[in-house]
């Protein structure tokens, strides 16, 4: 599947495009269909996979789409290095918007 097969908002398709993201990996593929559709995902898989975006892709476009007032999600991460990446691939698909 392709990052353009999914209902996802045209800043986040413009980010992929620079970036060279083209096909979805395994736990993307299984796991962002039901985050866009609202539903909670848990997923395992070995690292590099692209986790981070299967679960921040949902939640960006979701703020994207409809300017929330509050808050969308709550992210636990294990290490203080890890939350630093997350935070990192949210900007950057946060990169077009306001």
């Amino acid at each position: 599947m392709k990052f353009t097969d999914l209902n996802i908002h045209e800043n986040m398709l413009r980010v992929f495009d620079e970036i060279g993201y083209v096909e979805l990996t395994p736990i993307q593929e299984k796991s962002i269909p039901f985050g866009l559709e609202g539903r909670d995902i848990t997923g395992l898989a070995q690292t590099g996979t692209g986790k981070t975006l299967a679960f921040l892709i949902p939640i960006v476009n979701k703020i994207l789409n409809e300017n929330p007032e509050g808050p969308v999600a709550l992210i636990l991460a294990p290490t203080r290095e890890l939350v630093m990446q997350i935070c990192e691939e949210a900007r950057r698909l946060l990169k077009y918007s306001d």
